[in-house]
Formats: C-alpha cells, sequence, structure tokens
C-alpha cells in the first residue's frame, strides 16, 4: 500500500508466511489469505504485494498466459506488486530448510539465472513509474563446507562477478522497458555479509576491486559509470531482525550505509527473539525449537553496558538454537534468529527486539531514500500455539497497524 507519494514510501508483507511452492499454491494462498488481509487494512486503496516465488513458481509465472492472468487478477482485486522475496530458491515450508535455504548462493549461476528471472517477472508486474525491489542471499552460508561451495567462502571473487552480470541485466531491462529493479542482498547472521561493516568492505573492496571492471567491459564504458550502475541496482534488503541479532544500533547502520553510497533496496520490519538466557528462559526456549528453520543465536554478557548499543561489540555465536542450549548461560542476554510479531511486547520471560526500532530509526528512515518496507514474519506457522491462536490474517493486520502507527509519530 502506498503510504507516501512524494517522496514514495510503500508498504507490505512478504508472502513467505503462506507455505506454498507452486504458482499455484501462491496464488491461493493470495486469494485465502492476502484478501482477508486487504480488506481489514486497506480496503479502499490499491494494496500492495511482496511476492515470493521458488525458481519453480517463478517458472510458471513467467509463461505469457500465467503472467497475463495474475495482472488481471490483481487488477480485479485493487492489487499491485512492487517486490519479491528472491531469498529462497526453494522448499521454505513444511521441511528441514535450515542451511539449504542459502542455497544456491552467488558463486553459483543458478542464483543469478534465478535472480533474473525474478527481475524479468517484476519488470512486467510492475506498475507504470514505480521501482521494483529483490532481496536476495548475502551471499552465502559462512559455514558452509562442502567442496562445491568452498569458492564462495574463500575466494568473492566470482559471486561478485555473478552480481555485476546481475546488474547488466537489470541496467538493459531498464533500458529497454523503463522498469528500474534493484536487489538488495540481506545481511544475515553467520552469512558471508553480516554486520554493516562487512557489507561496507564488501562494497568498496571486492566488488568495487572485481564487480566494476567486470562491468565496465560488458557496458564498454568507464569505471565511474560502471560503479554507478552496479550501485543503482545492487543494493542492501536492510533486515531491523538481523541487525538487533548483531546488537547494532539500527539508526546508526542505516545512517553508516547511505552515507557509503549503498542503496537501500528494502527495509524488512522485524524482530528477533531475546531472552536472559537464565533457567526460566530456557525451559520457555523449548516451545521455539522446531526442526525447519535456522535459528543463529548471539550472546553477550548481561551485565555488559553494551547491551544499551552504545558501542560495536563482537557478540558469542552458536549456529542453531539447539546448540546455544547445551551452554550454561545465566548471565547473558540472548538474541535469537526467530522472527516474532511486531506488536508482540513480551511476556516477563520472553522478549524481542521490536524496541531496537526506536524513534530514531523512525525519524532516520523518514529523511531517508528508502522507499520500500515489508513486513517479514515467516516463522508465524512455527510460533508456540498461544502466539498464533488468533490466526495468521488477525496477526498479519495487527502488524500493519503497529508499522503504521510508528510513520504517523515520525511524520
Amino acid at each position: 500500500m502506498i503510504l507516501r507519494n512524494q517522496p514514495p514510501l510503500q508498504l507490505t508483507y512478504c508472502l513467505n508466511v503462506h507455505p506454498g511452492e507452486s504458482w499455484e499454491e501462491n496464488l491461493e494462498a493470495i486469494r485465502a489469505h492476502t484478501l482477508v488481509i486487504r480488506d481489514r487494512v486497506a480496503s479502499d486503496t490499491p494494496f500492495g504485494l511482496g511476492l515470493r516465488l521458488s525458481r519453480m513458481a517463478a517458472e510458471t509465472l513467467s509463461q505469457p498466459e500465467t503472467i497475463a492472468g495474475f495482472r488481471a487478477f490483481m487488477k480485479d482485486n485493487n492489487l499491485y506488486a512492487f517486490t519479491i522475496n528472491g531469498f529462497p530458491y526453494g522448499a521454505f515450508h513444511g521441511k528441514p530448510v535450515k542451511t539449504e535455504v542459502y542455497r544456491p548462493d552467488w558463486s553459483t549461476r543458478e542464483r543469478l539465472d534465478y535472480t533474473v528471472l525474478l527481475a524479468n517477472i517484476l519488470g512486467q508486474l510492475l506498475p507504470e513509474g514505480m521501482e521494483g525491489s529483490i532481496s536476495t542471499v548475502p551471499l552465502g552460508y559462512r559455514g558452509a563446507v562442502s567442496a562445491q561451495h568452498k569458492l564462495s567462502i574463500r575466494d568473492p571473487k566470482l559471486g561478485t562477478l555473478h552480481l555485476a552480470e546481475c546488474a547488466f541485466a537489470l541496467h538493459t531491462l531498464h533500458n529497454t522497458t523503463g522498469r528500474e529493479i534493484h536487489i538488495g542482498l540481506e545481511p544475515e547472521p553467520d552469512c558471508l555479509l553480516e554486520t554493516t561493516e562487512e557489507v561496507i568492505q564488501f562494497f568498496e573492496g571486492p566488488l568495487r576491486e572485481h564487480g566494476v571492471p567486470h562491468l565496465a567491459a560488458r557496458l564498454n564504458c568507464d569505471p565511474g559509470s560502471a560503479e554507478t550502475i552496479l550501485r543503482r541496482h545492487i543494493g542492501i534488503c536492510f533486515d531491523t531482525c538481523h541487525l538487533a541479532i548483531q546488537f547494532e544500533t539500527l539508526a546508526d547502520s542505516l545512517t553508516r550505509l547511505i552515507r557509503h553510497g549503498i542503496r537501500i533496496s528494502k527495509v524488512q520490519l522485524s524482530s528477533a527473539l531475546e531472552v536472559v538466557a537464565n533457567k526460566p528462559a530456557r525451559q520457555r526456549l523449548a516451545e521455539f525449537l522446531d526442526p525447519v528453520y535456522l535459528h543463529q543465536v548471539k550472546a553477550i554478557p548481561f551485565s555488559s553496558p553494551l547491551t544499551k548499543n552504545k558501542e560495536p561489540i563482537a557478540p558469542t555465536p552458536y549456529p542453531d538454537l539447539p546448540d546455544a542450549l547445551l551452554h550454561d548461560a545465566e548471565s547473558c542476554l540472548w538474541r535469537i534468529h526467530f522472527h516474532l510479531p511486531l506488536y508482540f511486547e513480551g511476556d516477563g520471560v520472553i522478549h524481542s527486539t521490536a524496541g531496537a526500532m526506536d524513534s530514531k530509526f523512525w525519524d532516520t528512515m523518514r529523511t531517508s531514500p528508502v522507499s520500500h518496507l515489508e513486513i517479514e514474519t515467516y516463522t508465524f506457522n512455527v510460533l508456540p500455539l498461544e502466539m498464533r491462536a488468533d490466526g495468521i490474517a488477525s496477526s498479519i493486520s495487527r502488524e500493519y497497524g503497529w508499522v503504521m502507527k510508528k510513520i504517523q509519530q515520525a511524520e
């Protein structure tokens, strides 16, 4: 939905919360859930979609008859599409996903081809004059160890060349159709891009060193022009949950990225699970163990003044929640990669990082070149039963209300 026209600001929720890997399942989820949420949130205004398309669904939707049918469906139901979650390539619900969600990574041709396919689809769905965004894997998973993935860990060169090729494809799409589409690498715990500092080092290091010359050769242009084009189409998906897990100050992170000329392709509004890891909290955390998703944990001493986000810190990492629970951490504060509904304020034992989206963050975002906002609580279906008792439509509608109230307070 359009929150503001000048400068533009749009809000949606990510459809990755709804199970379904085929296009038919995706469309049915829109019929069954999104239209209900639309009626509760914005029944009298065009309602923006944050699509999630697996490779299989994207192949189907890219067919001329299918995409024409979807455009007609959107027109009939006062919908439009402006962003795609292009992070999960394959299955994302109902079976173990864990580290598979990062594959294929940007060292592979499969990731490039999939992302360009999504861009071509989005280019056909975007309303006239509106830019589009696609979130994607932050290069790859730092913990990948198999032979076929070692290159993306040890040598970023191939990943940057694929990103440069993606920028070339998006630039060509822009020139031929007038549709401007950018992708956002999404920093995430335990990935090759994890912190704000790593993002800056990547954009000013490997991406400039390898990606710019490659794109300049492809376009037969000077390096300065190539870097401008590269940064127009390659940016960051700023996920508030992921950066809060790193104990970063969100407003400062956002400011630093923009100051370094890094495009904020999209801001994903989400909050992480937070606990003081004492016995009652550890008992409650058993309710959040699930076999589907990876729940990375970052820990700092609870007594540390750095828990107030006063300065950068180096938290102790655990690759997944079961690993963290094996350790004695009575005096530690844990932030856990488990997305909680934005409106959840805690219950005395379980808390969230929603408070990291403080007034400074909203003020910074309001005055920044950010135009795409996306609520992302894909873990809804694995939340404890009492946290999803009211149903998905009610929960997401409450999240919309929470976000719109914060934005109104910042105006």
